[in-house]
């Protein structure tokens, strides 16, 4: 081969390498961005939730009296949250999540309650933000997962090393949800 096919051979190995470096930085990028994507929908929807707390809590404080640990926790729990960064917002929000569970389980000792309409539309609507938060919160962690492998793996590492990706964090469940579920407690009076 002579020297200026030797050449035509580098240059061609050199474009090809930065045609590649070019794409995968951009994967990179996009996967990153989707997974800030799924936090902003996962912060999207709890704000909705959020929103209709007061309400639920009102009309549940009616019936169960305002001296309720319960309900003052997820209001408490709900007014931190409005303010609080994102990564926050997320865990507060699995917390509240755990104890809106809570709630619909104290309030099978008041049928009077579950025959109110505002509280039976107010609880659908929260019950399907729930499954809405479940499966976004799923989607993110998949988005999460896809991006923490390009970063690690060969041969996309060398690109998200020198552009400084950085690991993101998986949606984690919180503690109170992972505990076994207590029957006696639930046909507790």
């Amino acid at each position: 081969m002579s020297t200026g096919g030797i050449i035509i051979c580098l240059a061609a190995v050199a474009l090809l390498l930065i045609v590649w470096g070019i794409v995968t930085n951009n994967s990179l990028i996009a996967k990153r961005n989707r997974v800030r994507q799924c936090r902003s929908g996962i912060c999207v929807v709890l704000k909705q939730r959020n929103d209709l707390i007061p309400n639920l809590v009102a009309s549940v404080r009616t019936y169960m009296g305002y001296e309720n640990e319960l309900l003052t926790r997820i209001a408490d729990l709900r007014s931190r949250t409005a303010a609080a960064p994102e990564g926050e917002q997320i865990r507060n929000g699995g917390e509240i999540s755990a104890l809106l569970g809570r709630l619909n389980i104290a309030v099978e000792n008041y049928p009077e309650l579950k025959a109110n309409a505002q509280f039976l539309h107010l609880q659908g609507q929260i019950a399907q933000m729930e499954d809405e938060l479940q499966a976004i919160r799923r989607t993110c962690n998949a988005a999460v997962t896809d991006y923490n492998n390009a970063i690690e793996m060969f041969p996309s590492s060398i690109i998200a090393a020198w552009r400084r990706h950085t690991q993101e964090e998986l949606i984690e469940i919180p503690e109170e949800e992972k505990q076994p579920v207590s029957v006696a407690d639930l046909f507790r009076s």
